[in-house]
């Protein structure tokens, strides 16, 4: 038996439920009851509770919240328990227990193992637990694309490795292909750009800047504008410290200092404090010495040459014709000229990048063309099984004659990529173009399933595919809402004893209307409403024994206490107990 099983599901507000309690067990599990009684609201409840989309018309009237709460048993290892554990739930003994909430606003919450997560995490779950098959998924199955998940996924590894190196040389051509696009596209803008840089680059080289010019030139021009008064007050200065040639006889700082000098030196060992000032009289008679010598050295070398000056302003204005277009000063400018330098080079750089990328892409399309093909071969062979497999199984849903096949082609584009010699269109999951076909008797050309198969027909391909998987690629619990729809009599007998025969390697629940199919049920729940119209707590039950067979008469002949109805439904309940 499976590894985990959907024990219990608790259902309130929703819909016509009041407060029910679904108890269900391994193997095969019938739901039924009167039509409009709320049998579907056990799969409306098992979608919410595994990631389904929230409605608030699903909630009963007048209360503010509708409630599913499930228990799972979830065998240790499994990787619905690890993604559970993953997502913070704690297992309790091995069950794990979700919950969903939806508000009458239209709110959702959810629960797993007591933890508040995303309603995205129920829904990672249900991959992994629940198989959920309605007349809905009955119109998918109708899809090309879903009928080619279908074919892969029951080709498993063989066609994962081939999709996974296409699906990954796919991305690379597509993100290559968008480069080299976005680069031929802007060529034009990459020239202008790069037209603007050369200019700017040229202006800045015929100037020559260097770092901190600026700076230096406007100290320059400073001092050459006002070199007479420089020098005059150099002059002067240089006169009272160290005395004018022109009046010998005049007083200046140094002679006095020396002079004051010369008293403190005499008398200086007559007392600390006057040696004292003595010392730092010595060091300002030194300093004024410095002074003198410097100003004397200055008024020399200043140059008041108007030439110098002229060309001076003539260098800071061409600095200046840079500075307003590149920078703020000439540190900024010759940061922007390296820069510059680098994005020019990069876009000179963008023809040899679109030589390579073109190289690339051309190469990645023929990688792509021989994966491409390694994948049809793939899918094809798996699909002459699958059809194989599928066919047999409809023999045994009373279609004998049936027969099930693949079409797998491609649509011709000259944008595409090369498989057989032809250019054909390509997509993230390969070439190929899958549909399932459907020839219902001998003679009958095979159509697909979306034009040659009734509702009947089309009930018993879904099922014969979920058992084909069943093989292959198992999930715990399968759940069926109308997968007899359309179906009658002997192929209704049929699909209760393939529905009873997949239940014995995984958990089946089935919502039916059909006695036959009910009949092979290892358990038979009933769903009925009280007289106010509401499913309560005691509306849903476990039909054992003379309950079992009166509800199986009821479903045969619309009387409980028919006697023939009776007799049929205990001959049929007796043809299953022989079959098990």
């Amino acid at each position: 038996m499976v590894g985990s099983v959907l024990e219990e599901m608790r259902i309130r507000s929703l819909g016509v439920i009041d407060d029910a309690v679904v108890e269900l067990s391994p193997g095969f599990t019938a739901v039924t009851g009167e039509t409009g009684a709320g049998k579907t609201m056990v799969v409306t409840s098992l979608g919410l509770l595994l990631g389904g989309r929230a409605d608030a018309a699903l909630v009963r009237i007048g209360a503010k919240a509708a409630v599913v709460e499930g228990r799972i048993s979830v065998s240790a290892g499994a990787p619905a328990a690890v993604r559970a554990e993953e997502a913070g739930a704690e297992l309790e003994d091995g069950t794990l227990l979700i919950s969903r909430t939806v508000s009458a606003e239209g709110r959702s919450r959810a629960h797993i193992g007591g933890r508040s997560v995303p309603v995205g995490v129920l829904a990672e779950l249900a991959d992994e637990l629940v198989a959920v098959h309605g007349q809905t998924d009955q119109q998918g199955l109708l899809r090309p694309a879903r009928q080619r998940a279908a074919l892969d996924r029951y080709a498993g590894g063989a066609v994962t490795g081939p999709h996974a190196k296409y699906a990954a040389a796919y991305r690379r051509l597509r993100a290559v292909s968008t480069e080299l696009d976005t680069l031929i596209t802007r060529a034009r803008e990459r020239a202008q750009e790069a037209d603007l840089l050369r200019f700017g680059l040229n202006e800045i080289a015929a100037v020559e800047p260097r770092p901190g010019e600026d700076a230096e030139l406007s100290a320059e021009a400073e001092r050459l504008g006002h070199a007479e008064a420089l020098a005059s007050a150099a002059s002067l200065a240089y006169g009272a410290l160290a005395g004018n040639i022109e009046d010998p006889e005049g007083i200046d700082a140094t002679t006095l200092v020396a002079g004051a000098g010369r008293a403190l030196d005499a008398v200086r060992s007559h007392d600390p404090a006057l040696a004292g000032l003595a010392d730092r009289m010595g060091e300002i008679s030194i300093l004024l010495g410095d002074v003198a010598g410097e100003l004397a050295g200055y008024a020399d070398n200043l140059d008041a040459d108007p030439l110098r000056l002229a060309a001076v302003e003539e260098r800071r204005a061409a600095l200046t014709q840079l500075t307003r277009k590149y920078g703020a000063d000439v540190t900024a400018v010759l940061a922007w000229a390296e820069e510059g330098a680098q994005r020019l080079t990069e876009l000179e750089g963008d023809d040899d990048r679109i030589g390579e990328l073109t190289a690339e892409r051309d190469a990645l399309r023929d990688e792509l063309s021989g994966l491409a093909q390694a994948l049809t071969d793939t899918r094809t062979e798996a699909a002459a099984r699958f059809a194989d497999a599928v066919t047999a199984e409809l023999a045994s849903l009373a279609m004998p004659h049936a027969r099930v096949s693949f079409d797998i082609r491609q649509t011709e584009d000259p944008d595409g990529v090369e498989v057989d010699g032809r250019l054909v269109a390509y997509g993230p999951s390969g070439v190929d173009e899958v549909e399932l076909l459907l020839a219902p008797h001998p003679g009958a050309p095979p159509r697909p399933i979306a034009k040659g198969a009734s509702g009947g027909e089309l009930s018993r391909v879904m099922l014969a595919v979920e058992v084909v998987f069943a093989g292959t690629d198992p999930v715990p619990t399968y759940l069926f809402d109308e997968v007899d729809a359309g179906v009658g009599g002997k192929a209704a007998v049929e699909i209760g004893r393939r529905l009873a025969k997949l239940a014995k390697s995984a958990q089946v629940v089935v919502v039916t209307h059909l006695p036959q199919v009910a009949a092979f049920a290892d358990r038979q729940l009933l769903v009925e409403k009280t007289n106010d119209g509401t499913v309560t707590r005691s509306g849903v039950t476990v039909l054992e024994g003379e309950d079992r067979v009166r509800e199986l008469s009821r479903m045969l002949a619309g009387q409980e206490d028919s006697q023939t109805a009776r007799a049929h439904a205990e001959e049929l309940l007796a043809t299953a107990r022989a079959d098990g």
